[in-house]
């Protein structure tokens, strides 16, 4: 089976998932449990998404700039900076090493 074909199924599968949420009774989705479970999940996916896309470079996995970005905005967010400054300060800190020959 070529690549093509795993696209075309990832996508149609991803599409009735997003049919099926139309299913789901509207008592469920006001229940207070399922607003903080969605939430949640959506603050994990976030977080591992940006590990994974901060980490990985092919299929290894390595140490560069982006590591310092992601650290640095970390304690940005740690001490309550708006989400710009957070940007900001990540990209300053990526440009930064980048500069002093960090890869």
């Amino acid at each position: 089976m070529s690549m093509w074909w795993w696209l075309l199924i990832a996508a149609l599968v991803g599409y009735a998932t997003k049919l099926l949420g139309y299913l789901v009774p509207a008592k469920v989705l006001a229940n207070p449990r399922m607003s903080r479970v969605a939430g949640t999940l959506t603050i994990g996916l976030l977080a591992s998404l940006t590990v994974v896309n901060a980490a990985a470079s092919g299929t290894s996995v390595v140490l560069d700039a982006r590591i310092g970005a992601l650290l640095a905005a970390a304690v940005a967010l740690w001490l309550k900076a708006p989400f710009l400054v957070v940007v900001i300060v990540g990209a300053a800190v990526a440009a930064g090493l980048r500069l002093l020959g960090m890869p």
